[in-house]
C-alpha cells in the first residue's frame, strides 16, 4: 500500500514542527530487536489518531517511543520540532501526557488528591498548589464528571471511574499532546463510548494532539480523525477512515475477514468479523 510513504511526505511538506511526530522510528528489545521498524508518523493540534493492529504489532512499543519512556536504536522523536532525548524530563511533562492500559493508583488517596498529581510537572519544589492549580483541578473533575466522586477514595472506585480519574489526572497537566494505551479495554459499551465522547470533545476544544492505541474498529471510525494500521512493527496503512479502513487494508492487517458496511444513521462505517469461508469486499 502507498499510505505510509504519503504519511512521510506529509509530515516533511508540513509547515512548522508538530506536537509530536516520529521519524523513521526503529525499536526492539534484546529477545526482539525489530518491534517497531521504520515508522513514521505525526499527530497534529486538534486531532485523534487511532493506532490499530493485532496483538505484537508495536503498538505499545510505539506509544512508549513518542511518550519519551524507549529510545529508539535509529530515527527520531520529536516534541514540537526537538528531540525527546533533548529534553527535560520535566520539561516534557508539562506539554505531554500518559494514560497506560493498567495503572497503579494509590488507594489512601482520594479522586481529587490523584487528579492534583498532575499538576505536579508544573509546581515548584516544594510542591504547593497554587490557586491556579486548584482552578485547573476543579475544571478537570467536572469535565470528566468526577465532582460528585472527589472526596472518595481510590478503592471505592468502579473500573471504568478508574479509567476517568486516570485521564483526568493527565489533562491536569493541561498537556499538548496526550497519548493512550487502550483507554477502553475491559469497560462496557456505556462507559467506552462515554470515555471517547470525553476525549473527542477535550481533543477538540483544547486543541490537544491525541494519539489512542486501540483494538475496536468500531470505535476508531466513528472518533478518530486518521487511523494508523500497523502489522508487525510496521504501518501498513495510515490516512482517513475512508482511506484506511477498508475491506482489503484491514484483511492485510489482520489475516482475518472482515466486513465493511456502513451505518446509515450515522455515517460512519462499521465492521462484523466473517467466517473464514466467507469473502465479501465492499
Amino acid at each position: 500500500m502507498r499510505a505510509a510513504p504519503r504519511e512521510q511526505t506529509e509530515s516533511a511538506a508540513a509547515g512548522g514542527a508538530h506536537p509530536v511526530e516520529a521519524q523513521r522510528v526503529h525499536a526492539g528489545y534484546a529477545e526482539a530487536r525489530d518491534v517497531v521498524r521504520d515508522v513514521t508518523l505525526h499527530v497534529a493540534a486538534s486531532e485523534l489518531v487511532a493506532v490499530l493492529g493485532p496483538n505484537g504489532a508495536g503498538k505499545s512499543t510505539l506509544l512508549k517511543l513518542l511518550a519519551g519512556a524507549m529510545t529508539p536504536t535509529s530515527g527520531a522523536v520529536r516534541l514540537f520540532g526537538t528531540a525527546l532525548g533533548d529534553l527535560e524530563r520535566r520539561a516534557v511533562a508539562q506539554r505531554l501526557a500518559v494514560v497506560h492500559q493498567t495503572e497503579e493508583i494509590a488507594f489512601s488517596f482520594s479522586v481529587r488528591e490523584i487528579v492534583r498529581m498532575g499538576r505536579a510537572p508544573h509546581q515548584g519544589a516544594w510542591m504547593r498548589p497554587s490557586d491556579e492549580d486548584e482552578a485547573i483541578v476543579e475544571d478537570v473533575l467536572a469535565r470528566c464528571d468526577l465532582r460528585d466522586l472527589a472526596h472518595r477514595p481510590a478503592s471505592a472506585l468502579s473500573g471504568g471511574e478508574h479509567k476517568r480519574v486516570s485521564i483526568a489526572r493527565a489533562l491536569a497537566q493541561k498537556p499538548e499532546v496526550l497519548l493512550l494505551d487502550e483507554p477502553a479495554a475491559f469497560l462496557d459499551v456505556g462507559h467506552a463510548l462515554g470515555l471517547y465522547d470525553l476525549l473527542a470533545e477535550v481533543t477538540a476544544k483544547d486543541r490537544i494532539a491525541c494519539l489512542v492505541v486501540m483494538h475496536d474498529l468500531n470505535l476508531a471510525a466513528q472518533y478518530a480523525s486518521r487511523v494508523v494500521l500497523m502489522k508487525k512493527g510496521a504501518v501498513v496503512a495510515s490516512g482517513s477512515i475512508d482511506e484506511v479502513m477498508t475491506y482489503a487494508s484491514l484483511r492485510e492487517t489482520y489475516d482475518t475477514d472482515l466486513y465493511a458496511g456502513l451505518n446509515e444513521l450515522t455515517g460512519t462505517r462499521f465492521f462484523l468479523p466473517m467466517r473464514a469461508s466467507i469473502r465479501k469486499p465492499t
